[in-house]
């Protein structure tokens, strides 16, 4: 069915080029690589990310998450980056849900315990946000976190993204369903 809107970023707006690496304040966000696969596996070991994150991995599993990146860059559907920190991999950022049409991106996150409280988190994901706003043309960007994710919430303020509300029971983790808050900046922001 024909839409009665034009798409807010034009399709090919990604996919003409090559995922970039975008520098954030002292980090670097840059495509995921093979070789990134002991990050990816100790990411998703940690207890708190899968605790948030409601994953774990095989090191299988990891090469085939890794994989799946370069083809929804090319399908627009999202993207997904390692945050590089003193040149290793701290954790992750990505656009975990993308709509070219809606000019919306949801973003998710997380940081390995080692690089934890140094900021990574709330600079990968305003450098993101900038990136997202400035060169893409998205219009809105979303964070969703279990309302119990203290440390989640501290990121998105500091990030300049406002809560705008409680998700009731949205969201399914190992000990039963959370409510979820939501985050959000528009480009206008």
């Amino acid at each position: 069915m024909p839409s009665l809107t034009s798409a807010a970023v034009p399709p090919g707006t990604l996919s003409w080029s090559a995922q970039p690496s975008i520098p954030a304040d002292g980090l670097l966000l840059r495509p995921w690589r093979a070789a990134d696969r002991p990050a990816v596996l100790a990411g998703y070991a940690d207890p708190d990310i899968q605790q948030w994150h409601c994953r774990s991995m095989t090191d299988e599993e990891a090469a085939d998450w890794l994989a799946t990146w370069p083809a929804r860059w090319r399908e627009e559907s999202g993207a997904g980056w390692a945050v590089v920190h003193d040149g290793v991999v701290a954790g992750q950022i990505s656009l975990r849900r993308l709509s070219l049409h809606e000019g919306l991106a949801e973003v998710s996150y997380w940081v390995l315990p080692s690089k934890r409280g140094l900021g990574l988190a709330p600079r990968a994901l305003s450098a993101l946000a900038g990136w997202c706003f400035a060169t893409v043309g998205l219009h809105r960007i979303e964070l969703n976190h279990s309302t119990r994710n203290v440390a989640s919430c501290r990121v998105a303020d500091r990030s300049g993204f406002p809560l705008e509300g409680t998700k009731r029971s949205e969201a399914r983790h190992a000990d039963g369903w959370h409510d979820m808050h939501l985050h959000a900046r528009v480009a206008p922001d």
